[in-house]
């Protein structure tokens, strides 16, 4: 009897010890989750070694270029952490936001209104800054008469596919000048390249391209330009300049550096146009010459602030919910984050 109390008396005991053992586990992890939420925001963020930046062949998008082949990017965000720069070319916007939409891009120069349809679709970014204004030609071949709009009237156009700035730009252009876009005019969806090559061989009348391709067209005799998108909408929105909204949330300081090596390209190149010209003839194996005399005729500007292109911005939004490419009407505060730009400038 004595021998049976003891062992019950040894097997609660174990018991015990167990029990004991198990809650100061408990208050050990307890503890752990109570310090992890004791973090700061900076320390939860996944450290980046590496950012992905998408551009397009463009003379709009020379800041990206010059900060590129200069070693700026890499220079100014190596304090963040950053190790490696690597930079994308897209034809258009289309394929770029698919992109970013996949998570393959951090930072993306690209039109404003492919922006507005993948955000549309679930994109996670914001507009941080502007890179340019207008800069897109439309150019007929050189027998065909134009005066106006109607003239258009049973030809083929090419332009950047559904969604890109050239596409909304036109389409709106020829309905608020009677026409129908699906009807009166067979547009086409084409990179600069295929549009280019297009033009040479006689496959379609004209094309709506953005800067320097209505230039070498010209040059080689193929077209002329007829109407300079400054003409379609004045001081309309172009390229702009998009980041990640992780960027955004977890690495802000990193954005407002971005936006400072933005401005920096691009008052350079405003201020050095012979050697942005040179940049991105050897960068995209173009000609300089060609590409200094389409900067001499562009209507385009280069320009980092982003203030005065939100309203046109807002209006493409609105443009592209009428021609059913989008099923939100979507805000300022949908497609603009203006404070980096704002620190940066104040600094």
């Amino acid at each position: 009897m004595i021998e049976s109390v003891s062992k019950l008396f040894n097997r609660r005991g174990v018991r015990l010890r167990k029990m004991i053992t198990t809650i100061m586990i408990s208050l050990v992890l307890l503890g752990a989750v109570v310090l992890s939420g004791c973090t700061t925001p900076e320390e939860d963020a996944t450290t980046m070694t590496e950012l992905n930046i998408g551009y397009q062949p463009s003379t709009h998008q020379i800041a990206h270029m010059t900060a590129m082949e200069n070693g700026w990017w890499q220079e100014d965000l190596s304090s963040y952490g950053i190790e490696t720069i690597n930079d994308y070319e897209f034809p258009t916007g289309a394929p770029e936001m698919h992109s970013m939409l996949a998570g393959d891009l951090d930072i993306a120069y690209v039109g404003a209104a492919p922006v507005i349809s993948a955000i549309s679709s679930g994109l996670d970014a914001k507009i941080v800054a502007s890179v340019n204004t207008q800069g897109s030609d439309l150019v007929l071949h050189p027998d065909l008469v134009y005066e106006g709009p109607e003239d258009l009237k049973g030809l083929t156009i090419a332009t950047f596919p559904p969604g890109t700035i050239q596409d909304t730009l036109l389409k709106n252009w020829l309905i608020e000048n009677g026409l129908d876009p699906d009807v009166d005019v067979d547009i086409k969806g084409m990179g600069p390249g295929d549009a280019m090559t297009a033009m040479a061989s006689g496959q379609i009348d004209g094309a709506f391209l953005p800067h320097p391709a209505p230039t070498l067209i010209a040059n080689e005799g193929n077209g002329r330009s007829v109407l300079a998108s400054g003409e379609i909408m004045e001081n309309h929105a172009c390229c702009v300049l998009v980041v990640s909204g992780d960027l955004i949330r977890n690495h802000p300081d990193m954005v407002d550096q971005i936006v400072k090596t933005h401005i920096r390209a691009t008052e350079y190149n405003f201020n050095n146009m012979d050697e942005a010209a040179q940049i991105f003839a050897t960068k995209m194996s173009w000609d300089v010459e060609t590409v200094k005399t389409s900067l001499q005729e562009w209507d385009g500007i280069w320009s980092a602030n982003p203030h005065p292109v939100v309203d046109s911005t807002v209006n493409y939004a609105q443009v592209q919910y009428d021609l059913e490419y989008v099923d939100t009407e979507l805000t300022e505060e949908d497609i603009f984050d203006l404070s980096f730009y704002d620190t940066a400038v104040a600094e």
